[in-house]
């Protein structure tokens, strides 16, 4: 599905790949694999990757949609 979130979040002493639109989730031992996984999932599909921390406020987001590449400076 174009567009959709991923996220990566704590879950227990691992980490999880969601997508946005309830396709299940992928665990991970660490932190770092999940991110790379997610990452993929969100270029795949256009989206975004919001990064979780263990208290599950979001600490980083990555576009990988359709930025616009005409700023004006």
């Amino acid at each position: 599905m174009p567009g959709s979130n991923v996220h990566v979040v704590a879950t227990g002493d691992r980490w999880a790949v969601v997508v946005d639109g309830g396709h299940g989730r992928e665990i991970f031992q660490t932190q770092e694999e999940a991110i790379a996984s997610g990452t993929e999932k969100a270029k795949q599909r256009k989206g975004d990757l919001l990064i979780h921390g263990r208290d599950g406020q979001i600490r980083e987001r990555n576009s990988f949609g359709n930025d616009p590449r005409d700023i004006k400076r």
